[in-house]
Parts: structure tokens; sequence; C-alpha cells
């Protein structure tokens, strides 16, 4: 029977940074996963350069049913508490855009400074171990016990740091929700997000005739909108636009993208034309729009434009040039799903977990952190942000 103060099922982001940080205050700490190796996800996160954290957090940055509940773990433990973790060790990072911090090498400089916070402090490691079951027990010492591939482990205080359902390549299970149902947690319909969007039918065709194509976009649904880029894929389109839109996005909602956010088309349409401009429409588009982009937009909205002279344009020619590439409607048929997904939607619903402690209200000793709770953030270092905050805040109370 292994016996420990913690311990601490998942070794992801919010997991390693609760055991080094439990640790660090004297406890006794087993941190397990089921995986070969640990922080898989840290290691390819960010095109391998970890966007660890950004400049700017705020609690607006989060989805979830209880929006106030991030906002005591993102102020006990901001963006500048892992910034400095990071001085600590010298490493050396970026801004790539709108606040998002990278490493300057790879990701495995983040892990390596997890990994040695836990060794200073005594963290037994182990991966290749699996659960099979929870139970909760009472003694003096222990309030539950694990049986596992490894044998049983007994620990006073648990904490679930499983992660959701995206990405199941790297390891993600439903395990951390069967342990909340197990203890008579409420559970929210969990979605996956911050994920490209999928095409089917003219839309699918327009976006492979297109993939491949990048470019600056504003995008829109259900109130929320994003200025950053987007590319056509085979499958239909990606990039940090629709990633973000994606976290508000629902099945059969509509979205609008303007293709030209820095400019009025409509009027300087109307200014070309006015003004007795003789190049045709291709031409003066790829002044601002990528040549085959234009192009294959044009045939696929009206042949007749491809070839179009401005000076011909009526004003309702001009309306619908307008419409189509500055408030573009279109329905998604769906996602790339879990697999494809940077992180899960929904989860454990926050009302059963204080929003300091992360403890689960119905199950004394029993913590629940990071992506497996209904609490996501947005693309660009939000969702590791909210892993260091919450596995930090539910160790200074382990």
């Amino acid at each position: 029977m292994k016996s420990y103060d913690v311990i601490i099922v998942g070794a992801g982001a919010a997991g390693l940074m609760c055991a080094a940080t439990a640790a660090a205050r004297g406890r006794r700490v087993a941190l397990l996963d089921h995986a070969n190796k640990v922080g898989k996800k840290i290691l390819m996160s960010g095109g391998g350069r970890c966007n660890f954290t950004n400049y700017f957090v705020e609690p607006a940055n989060y989805l979830g049913d209880n929006p106030h509940f991030c906002k005591s773990a993102l102020a006990r433990f901001n963006q500048w508490d892992f910034i400095a973790l990071v001085e600590k060790y010298q490493l050396a990072y970026h801004e790539k855009t709108l606040g998002q911090l990278f490493c300057d090498n790879k990701a495995k400089d983040i892990l390596n400074i997890l990994l040695a916070e836990c060794e200073q402090y005594g963290v037994d490691i182990v991966t290749h171990c699996d659960i099979e079951s929870i139970e909760p027990i009472d003694t003096p010492e222990h309030r539950y016990q694990l049986e596992s591939s490894m044998g049983p482990w007994r620990c006073q205080s648990l904490v679930i740091a499983t992660g959701g359902l995206s990405i199941p390549t790297m390891g993600a299970t439903g395990f951390g929700y069967d342990i909340a149902k197990q203890f008579g947690l409420k559970i929210k319909p969990r979605a996956a997000t911050l994920v490209p969007f999928t095409f089917k039918g003219e839309l699918l065709a327009l976006a492979q005739s297109l993939a491949g194509v990048a470019l600056p976009v504003t995008i829109s649904c259900a109130e929320q909108r994003f200025a950053e880029a987007l590319l056509f894929t085979h499958k239909g389109i990606s990039g940090p636009a629709v990633l973000q839109i994606s976290n508000y996005w629902h099945s059969g909602e509509a979205i609008v993208i303007d293709f030209l956010p820095q400019l009025n088309l409509a009027e300087q349409l109307k200014h070309w034309r006015d003004s007795g401009e003789k190049a045709g429409l291709t031409k003066l588009l790829a002044q601002h729009l990528p040549k085959r982009f234009v192009q294959t937009w044009l045939e696929f909205h009206g042949a007749h434009y491809a070839s179009a002279p401005v000076a011909q344009l009526s004003n309702s020619d001009i309306e619908h040039l307008a419409n189509c590439l500055q408030h573009w409607h279109c329905t998604p048929a769906g996602t790339e799903g879990y697999r494809t997904a940077e992180v899960t939607r929904g989860g454990i619903d926050t009302d059963e977990i204080s929003s300091k402690t992360f403890e689960a209200k119905k199950a004394p000793g029993l913590y629940f952190i990071g992506e497996v709770l209904d609490v996501t953030g947005w693309l660009g270092g939000y969702n590791f942000q909210w892993a260091w905050a919450s596995g930090y805040c539910a160790a200074q109370s382990l």
C-alpha cells in the first residue's frame, strides 16, 4: 500500500503545477498518469514552442456557465506569477502577437521547469499507471483509496487533473468526468472547441480550391467578434480567427466573415468606378487580397465579375460584392471534433466546486482542476494560464 498526503491523477499542465506547489508546502505528493510520459500537450502546443500565457489575462477571456468562477484563481496566481517562474529559470521567450508568449526554443523548456520544481520538492512521478477505481475510506490518515495497475494507493487529498476530451491521441479520456459522476457532481454538456470548421457541398468545394490560402479577417458569431488570420483547408476553414470563434459557435449557427476588415469596400468600388478606373475588378481587389483568393471568390459568387471592368459595375453589383466579401454568411457543417480540438468546452459544473480551493462541495478531500472543469479560455495562452492558476490555488489548500 503506497501512502501519500496528496495524490494527483493527470500529469499535464495543471497536475504538474499542483504537484510542485503542494510539495513545496511540505506535502508528500505522488503524481500519477496512464501515459508513457508527462506533459504531452505542453510539448505539442504552440507549434512546439508552447504559448504558455498571455500578457493580457482577464476573466472575460474565459467561458463557462458561471463567469465569476475563474476570478479568484486568476487573481491569486496571475500571468506575472508564471512569467516570474519562467524568468527564475532564465528561459528565453517572446511575444508573438496579441500578448501571446512563446518559448524562443522548445516547449520542452516549460515542461523541464515544472519537472525541476517537482524534483526539487520530492514529487514522486509515476507513468504507465492506470487507475482502475477510486473509493472513499475513513481512516485517521486517509480519505481515498485508489486501485491501479501498479497496486493500491491511499491519500488524504485526491486531485483530478486529467483534462478534457481533446486530442485523444495524446491520451485524453473521459476519466475525470466519470469520477465526478461517481461522486454525484453535475456535468455540463461538452463539445470540441478551439477547433477548425468543416464544410460540405459547394462550400467544401470552395474551401478545397482555396486550400492553403491565409488572410486576415474579422469573424463573428453569437455577438462575439475576433480579428485574426483565417486559413482555408481541404476540409473547411481554420486559423486563429476560426479557432477563437469556435468557442462561441453551436451546431446550425451561421458565422459572418469580413475578408477586408480595414476597408469600406462599397465606397472603394464606387470610387474606382466613378473616377474612371479602367482596370478589371480582379486586378484592383488583388491590391488588397491574395490574387488566388480574388479569382476563386469572384468566380464562385458570379463568374462575370472575374473579368468585369470596374467601370461597368452597377450599384447593385457593388452592394452584392460588398456583402459577399465583407458580410459573408456561411453555416459550417460541423467541426473537426476532438481529434484536432485544442480544448473541451463544458465539463464539471463549477457550482459543484469551491472557486477558492477547487474542492468538490459534496466530497471533502476531492479536488478538480484544469480543463476538466466548465472553464474554457480563448486561444493565446489563456488555457495554460488557467491550468497554472487552478493547479496552484488547489495546492494552497492541500
